[in-house]
């Protein structure tokens, strides 16, 4: 009687598909690709690890890790109500501007980068104290606003008013209308330790500020864009005579503008800054799962030369060691004699399969990642 030959271990650990399916969908897709195509004899045993990087997502991921999801109302992007989940697993909680005030919670997905606010992220950190966790993290990707972190840190116990001792509104419109900051962090915030997990370098103001770099893709004008990046100026002022002594120095830090300058407020308030990609990779126990592989597959939407300066891919694949790493991604703009950059030894992409968009269209794009699934399946078996 012949011996059985041992099943292929694959660990499937993509980032989302923007615009398009989250990372646990894209893993169900290729796993469900690789399984249709099995021999005989030989099986493929699919570990699925979705992940995120610190930006929109991050809360899923760590939910399909083990964690809990609890929901809470909060103030989005541009006043209106909305239900955002967080996730906690008895120590960390982790909480998402994406879904509380970023770009995908504004209404009919009309920008506004002057009259949007942080404030329904503070709240929701807020929600996520009153679960005594030993830290937060601070996932800040997706923002609406160019706000400075004003609206979070107005949820969170500061007030800011205007000459008339009016408080104003926790908006990028606002900053430069700030004439004094009252209030001290709520209780509960200066003894949880807080994380945040983001991959942007950008000092809060000036040329590679928040509002200079990425305004414009938050809808701001070139006017608005001037106008915002003087409010932010003008917070750091405010706040260093609030009490703040190293509001100067913290606005020059790398990431003080990373979420519209959410990073900055955060670095205010004493958070310890990290790498998303990895940081993500050690809260959701990649290496472990990757010592129990033969094969890892990851990916993300685009795969370009970006994805070599340390995104999500580019972390797995460092942290991978020998086995063969296999790369899924919506468009892949990576020369092929870049691949090895990473380690991979293939890429497959989902616009190199169909003439039609998909990064817009989920039944297309779970219909192709299946393919490719089973492409893989054929080409490690």
């Amino acid at each position: 009687m012949p011996l059985s030959t041992p099943a292929v271990r694959a660990l499937i650990a993509p980032d989302k598909f923007k615009g398009s399916l989250t990372a646990g969908e894209v893993a169900q897709a290729l796993a469900a690709g690789l399984r249709s195509a099995a021999g005989a004899g030989r099986s493929i045993q699919c570990e699925l690890l979705p992940l995120a990087d610190g930006g929109d997502g991050s809360v899923d991921a760590a939910v399909s890790a083990g964690f809990t999801r609890h929901s809470c109302r909060v103030t989005g992007p541009t006043g209106q109500p909305v239900q955002a989940p967080i996730a906690f697993d008895g120590v960390t909680a982790v909480v998402e501007v994406a879904n509380t005030c970023g770009i995908s919670r504004l209404p009919a997905g009309t920008l506004d980068a002057v009259n949007s606010s942080s404030r329904g992220f503070g709240e929701a950190i807020r929600f996520a104290l009153n679960l005594a966790p030993a830290r937060i993290v601070l996932a800040l990707g997706g923002s609406a606003s160019t706000d400075a972190g004003m609206g979070m840190l107005s949820a969170l116990g500061y007030a800011f008013l205007d000459h008339d001792g009016r408080e104003l509104d926790g908006t990028g419109g606002a900053l430069h209308r700030i004439h004094a900051v009252q209030g001290t962090p709520i209780p509960g915030l200066a003894g949880t330790e807080l994380i945040v997990a983001s991959d942007v370098a950008n000092p809060l103001a000036g040329p590679a500020g928040a509002a200079a770099v990425f305004g414009p893709q938050k809808g701001a004008s070139p006017a608005d864009v001037a106008t915002l990046d003087a409010g932010l100026g003008h917070f750091v002022d405010k706040m260093r005579e609030a009490g703040f002594a190293a509001a100067h120095r913290l606005a020059r830090h790398e990431g003080a503008g990373s979420a519209g300058g959410i990073g900055y407020a955060c670095l205010l308030l004493g958070a310890r800054q990290v790498s998303g990609a990895d940081f993500f990779l050690d809260l959701l126990d990649f290496d472990a799962r990757r010592d129990g592989c033969d094969v890892v597959i990851t990916g993300e939407g685009s795969i370009d030369l970006q994805t070599l300066a340390g995104k999500l891919p580019a972390a797995v694949a460092r942290r991978s060691g020998p086995r063969p790493i296999i790369a899924v991604a919506g468009r892949s703009l990576l020369p092929r004699e870049r691949w090895a950059d990473l380690s991979l030894s293939r890429v497959y992409a989902l616009a190199d399969y169909t003439s039609r968009d998909s990064a817009t269209n989920p039944q297309l794009s779970t219909v192709l990642l299946q393919q490719i699934g089973a492409e893989i399946a054929q080409s490690i078996l």
